[in-house]
Formats: C-alpha cells, structure tokens, sequence
C-alpha cells in the first residue's frame, strides 16, 4: 500500500497505520463516510513520510507491522505532537498487551472489531482531547418517518428517542441503507461484525431481538424476518 491522503468534507485528519490493505480500506471508507480526513499508511516507513508534512489530529496505529513496532511510533508522534491522540490495533487481547497499550496511548481496540465502535471509540478519544469544532457531524439516515443520529447512535421517531449501541446501531443501518432488500443473514455477519461467524452462529438472531425490544416504543414492528432468506424493514 502506498501511503494515501484523502480528505472528505474538512473533518478531524484519522492516521490509519495498517498492513493489511483490506482492513485499511475498511477503516478508511467508514472514517470518509464520518467526514474525517484519512490519511493511510500500510507501514512505519510512509506513516513517518506523511506525519512529517501533517499533524494528525488522531492516530489508528497496527501494533505488529512488517517494519516495526506501532507503540514504538506511537511514542515518536506523542513526542512531537502531543496533542495527536493515539488508538493501537491489537490482535492480542491479554491484560499486559492491554495494559502496555494504554501506557502508550489513549485506547486500544482488539482484532476482530467492529468497525462502527472503531469509529465511534476514535471520536469519543476526540471529545476528550480536541475542540468540539474539529469533529464530524454526519448527516442523518432517514427511513419513513424514523431519523437515525449518525452521532449519538439514536433512532427518532417524532418527539421519541432510543438510544442504541454501536453494534446495534450498525445493523439497523444497513437494513435502513438496504430497506425494500432482503438481507441474508450471512451478509450482515460480514458488513456488522467484519469477520466470518460459523454458521451456527445466533449473533444476528441475538441483535435483531434486542433492536425489536428497544425499538417497540416507537410504534410499529420495524424488523420484518424472511424465514430461511434473511432479514428486512417493513
């Protein structure tokens, strides 16, 4: 991977410092999609290339990459912008990978991930450490009558509001984003948890009760299930 800036619509700059292109791209299109500015390296080598002209306002940095270590470029960039906030990839989840991580940085966030929480860990770290005017504001998703608050991970119906979690939010999104669809139940394995389930797996099952429960307020069964083809909105 080349190291690439892309810009989308003026938002807080991302570093995304990852190896393996297919996860970057994944990285990289839901942070354009949240109006960051991304700037993407796929080693230690391009991420100081791009650092060097830019100040990130904050950094997504791959612990073990081909030519190095990420905590150790984590330090380098605190060191010279300490305002950067830094976020470490890890695949390990044991408590001194943890623990070294946070003495590095300002989160961490294990393999395999969601990449909805990606994005919304990465702007709570913002909130903690930057100007409220430096962050995105995503438009919001409408459906019918129901609003979906890209920033508070909310659904609005009239004067009604339900909160969601990150997760939960991502899959209503994509049955928003794909309404008048059937969507396989193996799809939104991949789109929602970006990781292959076994097939026996009940996680989509699980989540859609959770939405209908936490939805009911808000009138109507929103959820339809196609027994057999998969999931979709009335």
């Amino acid at each position: 991977m080349n190291g690439q800036w892309t810009e989308a619509g003026g938002g807080a700059t991302v570093l995304v410092l990852e190896d393996e292109p297919g996860i970057a791209d994944v990285l990289s299109i839901a942070l354009r999609h949240h109006r960051f500015a991304v700037m993407a390296a796929g080693s230690l080598r391009q991420a100081r290339q791009l650092t060097e002209r830019t100040r990130p306002d904050a950094a997504l940095l791959d612990v073990m990459l081909p030519d190095g270590d990420g905590r150790t470029f984590g330090c380098e960039l605190r060191a010279r912008y300490p305002e950067t906030a830094v976020l470490f990839l890890t695949a390990r989840d044991a408590a001194a990978e943890i623990v070294g991580a946070l003495r590095y940085g300002d989160d961490y966030i294990t393999k395999p991930f969601n990449v909805d929480e990606v994005v919304a860990r990465i702007a709570a770290v913002l909130r903690r450490t930057r100007p409220a005017d430096v962050l995105p504001v995503p438009p919001p998703l409408r459906y019918r009558d129901l609003e979906l608050d890209e920033t508070m991970y909310a659904v609005r119906r009239g004067d009604r509001t339900v909160r969601l979690t990150p997760t939960e939010y991502a899959l209503l999104r994509f049955l928003v984003r794909n309404a008048g669809r059937v969507v396989p139940k193996e799809q939104l394995l991949r789109h929602v948890w970006q990781y292959e389930h076994p097939a026996e797996s009940t996680v989509v099952e699980t989540y859609i009760s959770y939405l209908r429960r936490k939805l009911a307020p808000l009138g109507p069964p929103l959820i339809t299930t196609r027994r057999g083809l998969g999931y979709g909105l009335a």
